[in-house]
């Protein structure tokens, strides 16, 4: 049978109903089950300490059932049962409960309870904890009953842990010589690992779990080692196998361009714009990634790029998230070139006056630079020769979508711009198929934003302070979560504080409005009215994180900062310092701060380097969250943690190479194995890379 295919609901003792509970944990074929891995382990001749916990850590300990008590005021009941350890008592509290739990315990009952430790009345307690008896007179005819060691799974509603139990122990035992080897023997070897059957048999009936960490590390190798290679294979065909068109670099629009910039470029700008012409006149199709921090430059690096393509004849397109975005490139590349015979278009979404036409002219190639949103993956919008394609911000789009706007094409140059930077573990795995330029430097003239930190009973000094600047010129922008406040949340909403600002706050400035509920078109006239200094203060929620540049605003106040990721808060910090003035940045926080709350606040005002703070915000929430945007076709790890495992990558990414280097189609005896496993899980997530 097999495993990699088989529904999980043809399992013994599983069916329709459990299937659909197991289909919520991730769980959907018998390959699943088999790497749903236990979370913990109970011990049940452990000697657990209550002495030993710590208050704020999760615990899991066996210990006696010493007491039981219901009390019940009006309609609120509560359950207290006291466990004891022989010497010290641990309190379990339920506020909570059902009267399975109530019939199930009975005093003097050995039990294994997990939760988080607190504290009541000088006693440690834990509230709602998971909760399992471990001497309830099972049949001993079942598996589980003389274990020593019983795992522990993550559940959900209606799925009982017995039940987890006996689906494990029933895959086990029908199907042990289907369960198939997923790594070469030369790997296994290489790294010491156990045959794949035997290292799952271990991880499930495991009597040391002290040793399971190792059994595991194993199939976070196998996440990642498939990963890299699936994205070493990739690349290598852009670069071996994608014909692309070799430019040659004319030297006419290009050096029209540099020798009309008002600025220097920076040299790490240079190096970059020498990495993408080599790219660009290889005769390879292109796939890079050019990173850069917030107001690093990476416009103007791309509009060289962009005029290589047009002196060639062909067509350069950019594919922007939001329309304020697409308006200030074309805005920017309609002044840098109105001295050149370029013809530069704007496509937005929806119907206005002349839509038809600009998709007429790009069909014809009359229009030789596009600019544009979602708009431009519409069937009907055709290209006459598209040699070039740039992506900015491109976190914000799926690889789905990334892919159907190179297709329009015939294996155009593909650029995708990020000004989030990206931690280069997460790099490796989301965008190792691609080539990675990094602006690292930052324009001269680029201000430093002093970042502080303010709690809510100290939030007046940002106004104050912004007020002061106000009156010299400059103008402020200050961010909410919310729109609108509601019975559900306490944070303080945009349109509350805008009616603040003008009755109490500041109510000598003139002040507007922005949020995402507004036309687009509302938007934009906002956005350009507060460019053109026709008020001093712009409340908005976070549609001004990606917008157009206003070199006057000096001040930015978010309030509800720990609500915010700290890659959110560095895009709307970079929204001030684009002008001469020192520009500061205002974080108003309300307690109570969570941990992870307040080390974001402490890393914003620590650093302004992008990169520094990438790499803090990964480890912070983890990778699965990194995004704001989920990528389609990105590998979710079930085992691998790339912040965790990060020498462990390196290992699979070094592997992976290796491995194509000697056989690049995997057909040799000793990679049968990868090219079956690999064809099987990866084959078709391939497809979505290569374009």
């Amino acid at each position: 049978m097999d495993l990699f295919t088989t529904e999980i609901k043809f399992l013994k003792g599983v069916g329709e109903h459990r299937a659909k509970l197991l289909n919520k944990l991730g769980v959907f074929t018998l390959n699943d089950l088999l790497e749903f891995f236990p979370r913990d382990y109970i011990q049940r001749d452990a000697t657990s300490s209550i002495a030993d916990l710590e208050i704020g850590r999760r615990s899991s300990l066996t210990a006696e059932i010493v007491s039981i008590r219901e009390t019940q005021r009006g309609r609120q009941r509560q359950l207290n049962v006291v466990l004891s350890d022989g010497e010290y008592n641990l309190l379990c509290t339920w506020f909570r409960y059902g009267i399975w739990l109530t019939d199930m315990l009975q005093q003097g009952q050995k039990v294994w309870v997990s939760g988080m430790i607190t504290s009541f009345r000088d006693q440690f307690q834990i509230i709602h904890p998971e909760l399992e008896v471990l001497d309830k007179g099972e049949d001993t005819t079942n598996f589980w009953h003389s274990r020593s060691v019983l795992p522990v799974y993550p559940l959900t509603d209606k799925l009982k842990i017995g039940q987890m139990r006996y689906m494990i122990y029933n895959l086990f035992r029908l199907y042990p010589k289907d369960i198939e080897e997923t790594l070469s023997q030369e790997i296994l070897e290489k790294f010491g690992w156990e045959q794949r059957r035997i290292s799952l048999q271990k991880i499930h009936f495991s009597t040391q779990p002290e040793q399971v960490a190792a059994y595991k590390t194993r199939y976070a190798f196998e996440e990642l080692f498939y990963n890299q290679l699936m994205l070493a294979k990739v690349r290598r065909g852009h670069e071996r196998e994608k014909d692309g068109r070799a430019f040659e670099l004319k030297r006419t629009y290009t050096t029209q361009l540099k020798n009309s910039l008002q600025f220097k470029l920076t040299s790490s700008q240079k190096k970059v714009i020498r990495e993408i012409v080599d790219d660009m006149t290889s005769g390879y199709q292109m796939n890079r990634l050019l990173q850069g921090d917030v107001g690093s430059g990476k416009t103007i690096v791309t509009l060289f790029a962009m005029l290589l393509a047009v002196e060639n004849g062909c067509q350069a397109v950019i594919m922007a998230p939001t329309e304020i975005l697409a308006e200030q490139h074309f805005l920017s590349f309609t002044k840098y070139l109105s001295e050149m015979d370029i013809r530069v278009a704007l496509l937005k979404g929806g119907n206005y006056k002349g839509k038809k036409k600009t998709k007429e002219e790009i069909k014809s190639g009359d229009i030789q630079i596009v600019v544009g949103t979602h708009a431009l993956l519409q069937k009907d919008v055709e290209f006459a020769n598209m040699g070039f394609v740039a992506v900015d911000e491109q976190h914000r789009f799926g690889v789905v979508q990334r892919s159907l706007i190179p297709s329009k094409g015939d294996n155009p140059d593909l650029l995708y711009m990020s000004a989030t930077p990206i931690p280069r573990s997460l790099a490796l795995t989301v965008y190792g198929d691609l080539t990675v330029s990094v602006i690292d430097e930052m324009p001269p003239g680029r201000k430093h934003i002093t970042t502080i930190w303010k709690g809510e009973g100290r939030r007046i000094d940002a106004y104050s302070h912004a007020m002061k600047e106000v009156r010299e010129g400059r103008q402020i922008y200050i961010v909410c979560p919310l729109i609108e406040e509601s019975e559900k949340s306490d944070l303080l909403a945009a349109e509350t504080l805008y009616d603040d600002i003008r009755s109490t706050l500041m109510p000598e400035c003139r002040a507007e409005i922005l949020h995402g509920r507004m036309k687009n078109k509302e938007k934009d006239e906002i956005m350009s009215r507060f460019k053109n200094h026709e008020f001093d203060v712009l409340v908005s929620t976070t549609v001004i994180e990606v917008g157009i540049d206003v070199p006057n605003a000096a001040v930015m106040i978010i309030e509800h900062a720990e609500r915010f990721g700290l890659a959110q808060l560095h895009q709307l910090r970079g929204r001030v310092g684009r002008g001469s003035a020192a520009s500061f940045c205002y974080l108003v926080a309300y307690y109570p701060l969570s941990k992870e709350g307040t080390e974001r606040l402490r890393t914003m005002v620590e650093t302004n380097d992008g990169f520094e703070i990438a790499e803090k915000d990964l480890e912070l929430r983890g990778p699965g969250e990194f995004f704001g945007t989920a990528q389609s076709g990105m590998d979710l790890f079930k085992h691998a943690n790339i912040v965790r495992d990060r020498q462990l990558l390196i290992h699979a990414r070094a592997v992976a190479g290796w491995v194509l280097d000697n056989d690049p189609e995997l057909n040799s005896d000793e990679n049968m194995i990868i090219k079956k496993t690999y064809e099987r899980l990866y084959s078709e997530r391939e497809k979505l890379f290569n374009f």
